[in-house]
């Protein structure tokens, strides 16, 4: 028999009956058995079905139109059973019911710093599930909630399903609670009084069901709330054992049971008594492809009548388990609810159940329905109605703006669409075109598809990068009417302007010379023309909030996110003419979104305004629902805006404030904005219930939509972050704003630790290198030392050399928990005040930090070099060695200051010498061949001891030392680079460093030219002949010369890794260092690049297999780009928190000023 097929997720979706050894522990094995017994009767609600066996096949035939324009067909079968019982759930094995033969259906789970085993378990039978419901809930004679969540509830809705209210929060009410035990006061509604007492919410259901086919459908649209999901799944089996736990003590103490998260997954894919039948009830075949095409004329409406079925399979169960069993024992009733956003299925869901006069008789608890149906927003709001302390309305995501006045500027939506209502309002924005259009217009090349990138200063400029032929096209998006909704990092699709639009030619009077798309000179009458139904009050201050965003918000001025100036091979201007003369720059709107980028919490402040105009009082007029949505000082704003000549001198945030901040009719919530601290991200409009609470405050907002009638998108509180100007809480900002991992280790990882005691002793295969005087020189209290050097004389004359580089891959097998785990981080981030470590602090600084007078492991490079720095041979060893000392920089700078007559006898002024002596030589080579010598402003704060805030500011030091360091770990990473492509010339992991656009270089050229200073970029050469003649130039003034090094920097692409596969031999070069391949070796303690250099390198000289994974391009390729990404926000953090210092230390230590 064939095989069923394998669910999203094995360990989630295996079937076990602890009830019954003849059954499996995963229904869907590889080695399903006909003979098995799949024929008990379990104890279920009797859902009218046909009379099957457990295992059969329901076929389903389809139709659908090629891109040839005819009709084809499609049959697939689905294999279907009457034995998965109601669900499945993860326990903590051994804790009852956990009796899972295998490894196949089990996971790992970290839970409360613990690593746990988790198993599934079947609830076989329905007296199963109501045990399940009832034990998490402490109501005797009060609802159990059961909640079947739809596909959009996983995609917008886990803010609200990952909510779980802490213990702490139910002690403080347990007295408030027993006096409110009959549902008075607040538990009602002024107008409608509340049938359900009142009760402690922990979270919005008793359990959750999660469909499969729910579950497939969100990992199909976003894998990252997939990824949530299953991990909330797994998460919540420890909630089982700690509802118990909890229960007994409780009991035992005279109180009711513990309550917590409960996650049930439903095969209902699989499952018989959810399926849509078109052909089990007898009729014709013609009957059959009528009745398809009646019910579930798509996929998208099969899977939404399936979802219903399983929210009322479990309906009619739990109503006839109730029915069998009142005892007047434990009674409580039980309510399930559908919770879906989609309106279409919430009616359904009411009209396909059973007519009021086919309802059973004694179903008053639940309105004659077996389920209900609910928005999330509503559902939430009955539950805040039952719990007034419940604060969950903030993490409803918004999919419509509020009602709210008619735009006077705008375009009139063709459509009126929407569940809420929005009050009839203009469109604001043209509508987006239907994915059978784009999808057309795609690939007839009217269209184009691109990544949207936003100007760091403006979320209304921006460009998308297309392909035109073999060309890469930088496409500028200019105006909010073109921009339409995008948001940085949405892919979209494109339509050129006519070609007399683009910037550059005479109509738009200049060439637009904005690196970031669209701060040219020619956007006045363009934009007028284009973009003038798109223009309110807002624009008019335009200008004037991108400066103040961006002094406002400083420390997050610089993104991870590379901007066009940053690429490379991307065309800014086009020739329009066939001689190729005349070059514009391209423009385009965006006709569509083809996939949202609205998974990034952002962080920021809510800007609210004080009303000080009096409103008029109620018995002077009658107000609409609409006016009252609109506080005054919108009207004020729009009254003095119509002031002729008279310009406003509103702050633009609370000109945006004033114009969208209202009321809603249900006096319980308002609309606020959030400004991002992003400049490229626009305002977000927030429904809130506690707006007084976030003013002042830093929170995290999630994006949830962007309606045609809003002009602003909306979104929904995720937390609070502190209080804004406080060192932790900005500090917190930049980390989340530049994605930093910071969370804890897991124990995962944590369990890949070798043991506290480890002792470190000579292996086979390891060349021991202990007798040698190994030494390390590093900044003052520097723990993870990555590197150490020694310098002896040979028999020969010569000298060996050697380059130590802590040996991390020994501890750090591929493919573990802590090699993921250090792939994602790919680095430590260095704050002022703080260290965040790619790895564990055992490794970091104990067991691969190579501190002095201990052994430790190394991986080494040894040359063989004459006195004149002249290379004779190299080797590569797996070692270990005995560090004599541990100097900082000023303490080598001493020995190699120290007189020679003084030497004799000294092994480490001697080694520090000879190093001195061939880094001079080896850096003079460099130089002469074009080697950049450029600058950087680096900092260095003395903090106070118990605040740590700054208490100075000093400039860093750099000694001789610090050069001499730094050219030996060049020359040992281009001397790995060369080894590891010997051998693995399309797999080795390098860094290139591309030659800067002349673009970028402009402005420092013609600046240059005001003080006499010529700058030539042609090469590195060139570029360092030019400032060394400018340093003769510049003679009397120093720092001038030094700020045209930090300029010469900034002006540079960064750089980059790469897998070698993925570029020319010629593509290798690093500009910076003049050579011709180079790659990170030397400090795999907090670089990931390094790791898998060493392993390179380790299965180059033959002690270790290369893992398989870096065999695959692929998987390289998606490397080397997270370890991009990760190294620049590092960077930008790193210098965000010198921003925060230096600002701290400027305003006297007192951070809540400013």
């Amino acid at each position: 028999m064939t095989p069923i097929p394998t669910p999203p997720d094995d360990e989630m979706m295996a079937v076990h009956h602890p009830d019954d050894d003849d059954h499996d522990d995963d229904h869907d094995d590889d080695d399903h058995d006909d003979d098995r017994d799949c024929h008990d009767d379990h104890d279920r609600s009797p859902v009218p079905t046909p009379v099957l066996t457990s295992l059969h096949t329901l076929p389903t035939r389809r139709y659908h139109l090629t891109r040839r324009g005819k009709i084809a067909q499609s049959t697939t079968e689905r294999y279907l059973r009457d034995d998965l019982g109601f669900g499945t759930v993860l326990v903590p094995d051994g804790n009852g019911g956990g009796r899972g033969r295998g490894g196949r259906g089990r996971t790992d789970a970290t839970i409360a710093g613990k690593i746990v085993r988790l198993v599934p378990r079947t609830l076989g039978e329905v007296s199963s599930l109501w045990e399940l419901l009832t034990r998490r809930n402490d109501d005797d004679g009060g609802t159990v909630r059961l909640a079947v969540v739809d596909t959009n509830i996983l995609l917008h809705h886990m803010d609200v399903l990952e909510y779980l209210r802490d213990d702490d929060d139910d002690d403080d009410d347990d007295n408030d609670e027993n006096e409110n035990e009959n549902g008075n006061d607040d538990a009602t509604s002024p107008s409608k009084p509340n049938p359900h007492p009142r009760r402690r919410h922990r979270s919005i259901a008793d359990a959750i069901v999660v469909p499969q086919t729910a579950l497939e459908e969100c990992r199909h649209r976003s894998l990252v709330m997939y990824r949530r999901i299953v991990d909330l799944i797994r998460s919540s089996g420890d909630d089982a054992t700690r509802a118990d736990d909890k229960g007994r003590k409780q009991k035992k103490n005279g109180g009711g049971s513990g309550s917590e998260r409960c996650f049930i997954v439903f095969a209902d894919v699989h499952h018989v008594d959810t399926q849509i039948f078109h052909g089990w009830k007898g009729e014709s075949k013609a009957d059959e492809e009528e009745g398809v095409e009646d019910g579930t004329t798509t996929i998208n409406d099969e899977n939404d009548a399936r979802l219903r079925n399983v929210a009322r399979f479990y309906g009619e169960a739990l109503y006839d388990y109730r029915r069998r069993r009142r005892t007047g024992a434990r009674n409580a009733n039980a309510e399930v609810v559908f919770l879906t956003d989609d309106a279409q299925s919430r009616r359904l869901a009411s009209s396909e159940q059973p007519p009021p006069d086919e309802r059973p008789g004694d179903a008053a608890d639940r309105g004659g329905l077996y389920y209900r149906a609910r928005s999330m927003r509503d559902h939430v709001s009955l539950l805040q109605k039952e719990d007034p302390s419940l604060t969950l309305l903030d993490l409803v995501a918004q999919f419509h703006s509020a009602p709210g006045p008619p735009m006077s500027e705008g375009i009139r939506g063709k459509d009126g669409g929407g569940d809420d209502d929005s009050g009839g309002r203009a469109a604001c924005y043209p509508p987006h075109l239907s994915s059978q259009t784009l999808s057309r217009g795609l690939q007839t090349n009217r269209y184009y598809q691109g990544i949207y990138r936003s100007d760091r200063d403006s979320h209304t400029e921006g460009y998308v990068t297309i392909r035109r032929g073999e060309d890469r096209v930088a496409v500028v998006i200019r105006g909010k009417a073109d921009v339409n909704r995008a948001v940085d990092g949405d892919i979209v699709a494109i339509e050129l302007h006519s070609v007399d639009l683009w910037l550059g030619g005479a109509r738009n009077g200049g060439d637009g010379s904005d690196s970031g798309g669209g701060g040219g000179d020619g956007d006045g009458d363009e934009e007028k023309e284009r973009g003038s139904q798109s223009q309110t009050a807002d624009d008019r201050n335009e200008g004037h909030d991108r400066q103040t965003k961006k002094d406002d918000a400083g420390i997050a001025a610089d993104t991870a996110e590379p901007s066009l100036r940053d690429a490379e091979n991307i065309a800014e201007e086009v020739a329009v003419d066939d001689e190729g003369e005349e070059l514009r720059r391209p423009t385009a709107k965006i006709v569509g979104i083809i996939r949202r980028n609205f998974h990034k919490n952002y962080c920021g402040s809510i800007c609210t305004i004080a009303v000080s105009a009096a409103a008029p009082e109620e018995d002077d007029i009658a107000p609409s629902e609409t006016e009252l949505a609109r506080p005054a000082a919108a009207a004020a704003f729009e009254s003095e805006s119509k002031m002729e000549g008279e310009r406003t001198t509103m702050h633009p945030h609370d000109v945006i404030a004033a114009k969208h901040e209202r009321e809603h009719p249900d006096g319980v919530t308002s609309t606020v904005v959030f400004f991002p601290i992003d400049n490229r991200i626009p305002p977000i409009l927030l429904r809130t219930t506690q707006r007084d609470r976030l003013i002042g405050m830093r929170i995290l907002v999630s994006m949830d939509s962007w309606p045609a009638e809003s002009e602003y998108p909306l979104g929904h509180y995720v937390k609070t972050l502190g209080v804004t100007g406080t060192k932790e809480t900005e500090t917190q900002v930049l980390l989340q704003e530049f994605r930093i991992p910071c969370e804890p280790f897991p124990a995962k990882v944590l369990a890949c630790l070798p043991p506290a005691d480890y002792k470190i002793e000579l292996e086979p295969g390891r060349t021991d290198l202990r007798h040698l005087p190994v030494l390390s020189i590093d900044p003052p209290g520097c723990k993870d030392i990555d590197d150490a050097l020694h310098c002896i004389e040979l028999p020969n004359g010569n000298w060996q050399v050697g380059v130590h580089i802590a040996d991390v891959t020994h501890y750090v097998e591929a493919g573990t928990a802590i090699d993921l785990e250090a792939a994602n981080r790919s680095t430590s981030t260095y704050l002022v005040n703080k260290r965040l470590d790619m790895l564990p602090s055992l490794l970091t600084t104990d067991l691969c930090s190579l501190k002095g007078n201990v052994d430790r492991f190394a991986f080494s490079v040894l040359w063989e070099v004459t006195p004149e720095a002249e290379i004779v041979n190299v080797d590569f060893k797996k070692s270990i060695i005995h560090s004599i000392a541990a100097l900082t920089y000023q303490q080598a700078q001493a020995l190699i200051d120290k007189p020679e007559k003084d030497c004799k006898g000294d092994i480490q002024a001697g080694a520090v010498k000879r190093l001195a002596k061939l880094a001079r030589k080896f850096r003079s080579r460099r130089i002469n061949a074009g080697a950049l010598t450029l600058a950087s402003p680096e900092v260095k704060f003395v903090l106070d001891s118990e605040s740590l805030n700054p208490t100075d500011v000093q400039a860093y030091t750099l000694y001789e030392a610090n050069a001499l360091v730094e050219e030996f770990m060049l020359l040992a990473n281009v001397t790995v680079a060369k080894k590891i492509l010997r051998h693995y010339p399309t797999l080795s992991i390098l860094r290139r460093h591309p030659a800067p656009n002349r673009s970028m270089f402009d402005g420092l050229i013609q600046k240059a030219k005001t003080r006499g200073i010529s700058i030539c970029i042609d090469d590195s050469k060139k570029l360092a002949d030019s400032l060394d003649a400018a340093a003769e130039i510049t003679s009397d003034d120093p720092y001038l010369n030094q700020l045209l090094r930090i300029l010469s920097t900034r002006c540079m692409s960064p750089a980059q890794y790469f897998c070698s596969g993925e570029y020319q031999a010629k593509d290798w070069h690093h500009y910076g260092l003049a050579a011709p391949v180079y790659t990170h070796f030397t400090s795999p303690i907090r670089r990931y690049a390094d790791v898998c250099v060493h392993r390179l390198l380790a299965a180059a000289i033959g002690v270790a297999p290369l893992p398989v994974f870096l065999s695959s391009k692929s998987y390289l390729h998606d490397l080397a780009a997270n370890m991009n990404r990760r190294h620049r926000a590092a960077q930008l953090a790193g210098r965000a928190s010198v921003q925060l210092h230096t600002l701290i230390f400027f305003a006297g230590g007192d951070e809540g000023e400013g």
